[in-house]
């Protein structure tokens, strides 16, 4: 591990006792072993350390995650809408809900309301998941699997509802009612495998009338 990932770490630790406002230079320093003006030769400020987190946590969960990754020529050949969608979604759940990155999310979506950064970056995270789910919507066009009316509205509706329950799923774990993000039997929550079943029936093509 090098100084750089020691710094994360150490970061996220503290943030996910005090939250990511609660963190100081001089904390993270303490928690590292170095002193403070040292951190400014790896970060220029909290918010850069707080953004290039963001994005090592996410790189480092997408590679624990390769085992889910979905191989969507075969998925399009032997799968329908709805279990099209599903694999989709696990491949995204699996990413989030690793430990690390669960923990780094829930301490964003507690500041989002009143923190730039931590707005930003949630941002950033749903229109990743807009563009991909439009890249998703265009291939299913493409192979008869939803009705072509409209591929980019059906992949906003999608998303962003997608999205919300994802939100939801996250505030029961900050607020206590819940310790995991999956269900007992399943890493993809209840609620967002019956939106995908009627979302499926709603728009599917010719494979799925």
């Amino acid at each position: 591990m090098n100084r750089k990932e020691e710094i994360i770490y150490a970061t996220l630790e503290i943030a996910s006792v005090n939250g990511m406002k609660g963190v100081s230079m001089a904390q993270i320093a303490d928690k590292v072993g170095i002193k403070a003006p040292s951190l400014y030769n790896h970060f220029r400020s909290k918010e850069e350390l707080i953004r290039e987190m963001y994005g090592f946590l996410r790189e480092k969960a997408q590679k624990n995650n390769r085992s889910r990754l979905v191989d969507y020529t075969k998925l399009f050949e032997e799968k329908n809408l709805e279990e099209i969608l599903l694999s989709s979604v696990s491949s995204y759940v699996g990413m989030i809900s690793n430990t690390n990155m669960l923990q780094f999310f829930k301490t964003l979506y507690s500041e989002r309301s009143t923190d730039p950064t931590a707005a930003g970056i949630m941002v950033e995270e749903t229109e990743r998941m807009l563009a991909q789910s439009k890249e998703l919507f265009y291939a299913l066009a493409v192979h008869g699997k939803i009705k072509n009316q409209n591929a980019d509205m059906a992949a906003v509706t999608y998303s962003l509802t997608v999205h919300s329950l994802i939100d939801y799923r996250m505030d029961k774990i900050t607020a206590g009612e819940l310790k995991e993000f999956g269900d007992e039997n399943s890493s993809v929550p209840e609620e967002i495998t019956d939106f995908i079943k009627w979302f499926s029936n709603m728009i599917g093509g010719n494979d799925d009338e």
